[in-house]
């Protein structure tokens, strides 16, 4: 399926020189090695590792703070998710797997997705979205080492041939506006909900709650003179 998107967007001169020195030292091996690390950053893993770990945060040895980075990281990342979907049927840039490497040896190079799917990276968007929540989740003295290791997760993508760098910049950039878009949006509608659902639950308390205490606390001595 070639599908043309209605906005043409070229690769840039420093793109296209990054993408031709990617495929001159690429490697089967290497390559090899890449695709199974960018699975890491796949739409599919992403969502499934946020959502699962929303739904172990639901249980009392969770702290409330990392309940809501989980609530937080669920939301980024499902709006993360449909983006790339929305954007590509915007920008048509061609894949430079197949336009770079048009005439010359694959060398274990895999052709990623549709071929003018380019821009913007999904796997970068989704990498963006998680990466605020996940620093804050993990000990603090491993929050540096965050940013550096997505952001090479990423850059997996453009030795992969998958994507230009302005793909990967771009959908860095946009991952971490959703995440901070959502972070902002997400507590109230979060907590509203939570307060509907819970309502029943906390007055079927207050009302055991009453009872108990009527029942415990000594009837009153009425003295007549």
């Amino acid at each position: 399926m070639s599908r043309r998107a209605p906005i043409r967007l070229p690769p840039s001169h420093i793109d296209l020189a990054i993408a031709r020195f990617c495929a001159r030292q690429a490697f089967p091996g290497e390559e090899r090695t890449l695709r199974a690390l960018t699975v890491l950053a796949d739409e599919k893993t992403v969502v499934a590792g946020a959502l699962l770990y929303w739904a172990y945060s639901r249980l009392d040895a969770v702290a409330p703070a990392g309940k809501r980075e989980a609530d937080r990281m669920a939301c980024a990342v499902l709006v993360a998710s449909a983006l790339p979907h929305v954007l590509k049927h915007l920008f048509d840039r061609q894949r430079p797997d197949r336009s770079v490497m048009r005439g010359r040896r694959r060398r274990g190079i895999p052709r990623s997705g549709e071929p003018y799917d380019s821009f913007p990276s999904g796997h970068a968007i989704n990498i963006g979205a998680i990466a605020g929540p996940l620093a804050r989740l993990v000990p603090p003295h491993l929050r540096p080492a965050v940013w550096p290791v997505l952001t090479l997760l990423a850059a997996s993508r453009v030795l992969l041939l998958a994507h230009y760098p302005s793909d990967v910049a771009a959908g860095l950039v946009l991952g971490t506006f959703i995440e901070r878009v959502t972070d902002q949006l997400a507590p109230r509608q979060v907590r509203e909900a939570k307060q509907l659902l819970l309502s029943p639950k906390r007055t079927l308390r207050r009302a055991r709650h009453s009872v108990a205490y009527s029942r415990e606390r000594p009837a009153s001595t009425v003295q007549f003179r």
